[in-house]
């Protein structure tokens, strides 16, 4: 009876590699050997039932000159997993809302160091009149990470001017710039400020700025027509079971939470961080000045001299990005280069770059973060092995 269940999972769920090269220099920019390696990795992960999908990219070289995809096939289903299926990215949305504000600064619209206040009067209240862009951009505001009416707005519904009126009137739970705490609270306020210098929505924002001339035709904030086909169900946490908000609600899909509400494919994601590494420009088209990428991915927090010293190395950040090495952002795993920088969310995603080897690598999975960190952590430990 074993011997017939595990012949029927081989047959209806299996992964296939894909090896994709524009160039001939396959051999000399990945260890092929440990590139199989990784794909038995999520082979295995699948067999034992560890995770029900994913797909990720891992690319080395200028152009894709090296690009590895993993696709998952179910025969019996609609909608099988697939290379270029589209995720709910969840926190791998605020290197974006960030950026986009970085964008409006390059312009000279805004400046980083600037009371957020200026920009959202209402804001301004309780302490928070000392918050600067910066510190929403740092996770050093003093935010908390949620509203505690977080769950109550979602079960009714709540559109997001809802969620900006009620942090709008938080109290903070440090003194801005002393102290580091994950917040994505500070990205809705940031998301709000885009919107109102920009006079555009923040998903329209997006669109126009990063998503088309990217090239990133499978990825928007919010679903926002992206065929629904494509878009696997996660996993849900237990506090997600049986209600009509979850990840995989008509609700959430529609809302483009500025702080994690964002969809998009390993491919889309893997044109991100290529142009940062190309120092703002990806096949001829310039997004940001080289000065304004070597800013974002500089260490802001090291400079924060109320911070203690401890928090520094623990959630050490640029501007809206985590950096490697760091004792607290465990899925770069334990090999990537000094200055690397990324980003993971808690539907099970990450994506990350290693300037040092011209490396990226974009994870996207139906397993939310809390199971799946190991498996995050593993996989971000073999793919950096792929590399020569």
């Amino acid at each position: 009876m074993e011997g017939w269940l595990t012949f029927l999972v081989r047959n209806i769920c299996f992964f296939e590699p894909i090896y994709d090269s524009s160039s001939n220099s396959v051999t000399t920019k990945l260890d092929l050997q440990r590139l199989n390696q990784l794909c038995n990795f999520f082979d295995g992960t699948v067999q034992r039932g560890d995770i029900s999908g994913a797909a990720f990219q891992l690319s080395v070289g200028d152009h894709h000159k090296v690009t590895k995809a993993f696709r998952r096939f179910e025969p019996n289903l609609a909608a099988p997993m697939q290379q270029d299926s589209i995720f709910p990215v969840a926190s791998i949305t605020k290197p974006f809302t960030v950026a986009a504000a970085v964008l409006l600064a390059e312009r000279g619209q805004i400046l980083l160091d600037e009371p957020a206040f200026i920009y959202l009067p209402e804001f301004g209240n309780s302490g928070k009149e000392a918050i600067t862009l910066r510190h929403l951009m740092t996770h050093s505001s003093g935010l908390p990470d949620m509203l505690p009416e977080n769950q109550s707005l979602r079960a009714r519904h709540a559109p997001m001017s809802e969620f900006i009126e009620q942090i709008n009137q938080l109290k903070l739970d440090f003194p801005a710039g002393t102290g580091l705490q994950y917040q994505s609270t500070g990205l809705a306020i940031l998301g709000e400020i885009v919107q109102r210098v920009s006079r555009i929505p923040l998903k329209e924002f997006l669109r126009k700025e990063f998503f088309k001339p990217l090239g990133m035709k499978d990825t928007a904030l919010g679903i926002d027509g992206l065929p629904e086909e494509r878009v696997p169900n996660l996993k849900l946490p237990p506090e997600q079971e049986g209600v009509d908000w979850s990840w995989n609600s008509p609700y959430w899909r529609n809302l483009g939470a500025a702080w994690g509400g964002m969809f998009s494919t390993v491919e889309d994601l893997t044109h991100f961080l290529k142009m940062l590494l190309n120092g703002g420009e990806f096949q001829g088209k310039r997004i940001f000045s080289k000065s304004t990428v070597e800013t974002m991915i500089r260490d802001q927090t090291r400079l924060m001299p109320l911070v203690p010293n401890e928090q520094k190395v623990m959630m050490r950040g640029g501007l809206g990005w985590k950096l490697a090495p760091s004792s607290c952002w465990g899925f770069f795993g334990d090999f990537l280069s000094p200055g690397s920088f990324g980003h993971g969310g808690a539907t099970g995603t990450v994506f990350w770059a290693d300037p040092k080897r011209d490396t990226t690598f974009a994870l996207l999975t139906t397993q939310p973060s809390i199971w799946s960190k190991s498996l995050l952590d593993k996989a971000s430990n073999l793919a950096i092995a792929c590399v020569d």
